[in-house]
């Protein structure tokens, strides 16, 4: 990625920029989760993008292989903060943040019945430390950013969406009914958020609600930025999290790989994106007035998606041919075509993938060859 500066940060003129001068010089900017996947990229990317800016993080250090970011991100200037956002005790040490980017969730579709974790793990983790952090926003007046997930789409609709068998992969069919907010170009805005989400889409969803009221009522300004799937080097990828990654590796690695539902061919698609850009879209949103609707579908798009059939099928290339089990049994919250539409963000702030998918895998790739055993390392396998 191209290093792009925001120059002159506290020259914009909306009043959002205004009201968050302090007349420190410097930006502040919290990110929870700091030592996870996305939120250590987005320290890293963030320090490239703004100038003046002072990057401070919390996180718990729960997962395997957190530490290892920790590490790097304080080598990078971030100033780390070990505590748990559902202690609103271990809040009260953090310094007044202009921004706040909550990177911090339990992210698995599968969270709470796959035995990793608790129905009210979930709750506490992803709901319940939301709202610390909305009070710590509206004690200090910081704006919020709120990394959101396309799971909070209703599972029926999206495995009812009607697709066909390309002989690969799994291709939206246009030519039959659909619901509201889809297209071939992927989900928008617009697609049902009806119930069922998964206990996962259901804690992200009521975050959501509740960081734009906690805006509305206490005058603070929210974004919401709901992501397909993040992915890139260093990334403690899982079968139910963070897909691309945990496949190069496993397919790598030689560990096994199974097709699971849907005719058990691998043929589901979804779509990637990289936190480097999803960086570059929250550099200018914190530069503005969000509107009253700041909710938004942010992905890789068609361009960047891709089947598991397809994906085993550059991992044959790019490594040698490694056949995954077949399995078609039903899993959970699992849906035949995921890719989202992100024409809003591309309309109103210019905003599209610069990271390619090839160069994405290519990247997760390289360095599952100079760390082998990393699904070990991190806990994913």
């Amino acid at each position: 990625m191209s290093d792009i500066r925001t120059p002159g940060f506290y020259a914009c003129p909306c009043q959002t920029c205004k009201i968050k001068n302090n007349g420190s010089g410097n930006l502040k900017i919290l990110i929870t989760g700091v030592c996870g996947f996305v939120g250590s990229r987005l320290a890293l990317a963030l320090r490239r993008l703004i100038d003046n800016v002072e990057i401070w993080g919390i996180d718990n250090l729960l997962r395997p292989g957190s530490e290892m970011n920790r590490t790097s991100a304080v080598a990078e200037g971030v100033r780390f903060f070990h505590g748990d956002l559902r202690l609103r005790s271990d809040l009260e040490g953090l310094p007044a943040c202009e921004w706040v980017i909550d990177a911090a969730a339990n992210p698995s579709v599968l969270a709470g019945v796959d035995g990793r974790s608790s129905a009210r793990q979930v709750a506490e983790h992803n709901l319940s430390g939301t709202l610390n952090l909305l009070e710590y926003c509206r004690e200090h007046g910081s704006g919020l950013v709120l990394i959101s997930t396309n799971r909070v789409y209703s599972v029926r609709d999206l495995a009812g969406l009607p697709v066909r068998d390309c002989g690969s992969s799994f291709a939206l069919d246009d030519a039959q009914s659909l619901p509201p907010g889809v297209s071939p170009r992927g989900l928008t805005e617009q697609f049902p958020v009806r119930q069922p989400v998964s206990l996962y889409g259901a804690t992200k969803l009521a975050s959501e609600i509740m960081a734009i009221e906690y805006g509305a009522t206490f005058g603070f300004p929210v974004w919401v930025d709901r992501c397909g799937v993040l992915a890139g080097a260093g990334q403690f990828g899982t079968a139910e999290q963070g897909i691309f990654s945990y496949w190069v590796h496993a397919h790598a690695a030689r560990l096994r790989l199974r097709y699971i539902g849907f005719g058990a061919r691998g043929l589901q698609v979804r779509d990637a994106f990289h936190p480097d850009d999803l960086a570059l879209l929250i550099a200018q949103q914190i530069r503005r007035d969000p509107p009253p609707e700041p909710i938004y579908n942010v992905g890789g798009g068609p361009a960047n998606a891709m089947s598991l059939a397809q994906l085993t099928a550059w991992c044959d290339h790019r490594f040698t041919p490694h056949e995954p089990q077949a399995d078609d049994r039903a899993r959970p919250f699992d849906a035949p075509w995921i890719v989202m539409d992100s024409a809003r963000a591309r309309a109103e702030f210019g905003w599209e993938p610069t990271v390619t998918l090839p160069s994405i895998l290519d990247e997760i790739a390289a360095h599952a060859a100079m760390n082998p055993g990393w699904l070990a390392r991190c806990g994913a396998v």
